[in-house]
């Protein structure tokens, strides 16, 4: 595909006009808010655009965003990261992952540093890759740590497919998928929650469908609106959100009816239940145990478990973050990452001390990179 018809599939949607129109009918709208609107946009990727392109500057004063948990790297809880330290430094053994999660500090150091010191850490593009290295490896376990969200979990359950048809026995898996509706469950039980509408994630929704969210809509009474990535996308959502706000609706709507339908990619799903089962309970970085929050191996599978075939010498011991880091507190909207003290002082995306920072998706990477440190 020429340059030329790649930017056309994005431009309209970043025409400062059209973006500059919305901004005017928001505003215009917002006057009859009865209550100030606080969208939680539970994607990283979502975060990025709206300080890229300055969207907060263009909202009214009772519009606010609260930026939410969608980010897999940044929800990684450190004894997990220690877990996937654990298994790189065991003798034989080839850890591979995706590219952001070597740079998470874990309580002793990220597989960045253990890499560094000589284990076999392999960053990875695509989870395909794993096996093809362990066809190259026969003499060697090789073990993908596998994140994210219902977005990459079906990449993993074919992986997994293909290691049992090519009886590719020297694959295993430490699992670490996890699920939006839970999170968002434990966003709204929380009392002090200030939220009062959601942006739904648009690559999760690609594969889940919008229809994971009419049970959050139904429940709490809160507007959610399915969003793409771009800013017009984002700025017709919070017009649509205002719209619900001010006429005393609470619906599920899909801004992004390009990508998303009702029912979602039904083919994935089918593989993710095929090989994937509910984990009783996962405990997300800043959020703590959430049931029913994540998945993990069918039992059918669990010859492919990294953490059954390794369990004595994997550490199980929960840490928290830096006493100094405010990851949590912003992974739930309590806090901007501008009012944590470390943040861009003792925390940057080349020294983070927190999930926030280091990953692409996280809020403080976007606001250390868009707003800078004042």
């Amino acid at each position: 595909m020429s340059e030329l018809q790649l930017k056309q599939l994005y431009d309209g949607f970043r025409d400062p006009r059209t973006v500059a129109e919305l901004a005017s009918q928001i505003k215009e709208l917002a006057a009859k808010l009865p209550e100030p609107v606080n969208v939680m946009e539970v994607c990283g990727g979502h975060t990025h655009t709206i300080m890229k392109y300055g969207l907060l500057q263009l909202l009214p004063d009772n519009i606010e965003f609260i930026h939410g948990p969608g980010c897999p790297v940044c929800i990684m809880p450190k004894e997990r990261i220690d877990q996937a330290a654990a298994l790189a430094q065991l003798p034989d053994v080839i850890l591979v992952t995706l590219g952001d999660m070597i740079r998470v500090p874990g309580s002793e150091g990220s597989l960045a540093q253990f890499r560094a010191k000589g284990c076999d850490i392999r960053p990875v593009y695509m989870p395909l890759d794993a096996l093809k290295i362990a066809q190259e490896n026969p003499d060697k376990t090789v073990v993908y740590f596998a994140i994210g969200f219902e977005t990459s979990t079906p990449m993993t359950a074919v992986l997994l497919e293909q290691a049992e048809k090519l009886g590719i026995h020297n694959l295993l898996f430490h699992i670490n998928h996890v699920l939006v509706p839970p999170a968002i469950d434990a966003v709204m039980a929380d009392p002090e929650t200030r939220v009062n509408a959601f942006i739904g994630p648009s690559h999760v929704s690609v594969i889940t469908g919008s229809q994971i969210y009419q049970p959050t809509v139904d429940k709490y009474h809160t507007p959610v609106v399915v969003s793409g990535f771009e800013p017009v996308d984002v700025m017709q959502s919070i017009l649509s959100i205002v719209k619900q706000k001010v006429e005393g609706r609470c619906e599920l709507e899909n801004q992004y009816e390009r990508a998303v339908s009702y029912k979602g990619n039904e083919a994935a799903q089918r593989k993710v239940a095929q090989y994937f089962t509910v984990r009783p309970s996962f405990r997300w970085r800043g959020l703590g145990p959430i049931p029913n929050s994540a998945l993990m191996l069918r039992p059918e599978y669990r010859h492919r478990d990294a953490e059954l075939k390794y369990g004595e010498r994997l550490p199980v011991k929960e840490i928290d973050d830096h006493k100094a880091c405010q990851c949590g507190d912003i992974l739930r909207g309590k806090a901007k990452p501008q009012d944590c003290k470390v943040f861009g002082r003792g925390c940057t995306p080349q020294t983070p001390l927190g999930s926030c920072m280091v990953s692409s998706e996280g809020a403080c990477n976007a606001y250390y990179r868009y707003a800078g440190v004042k």
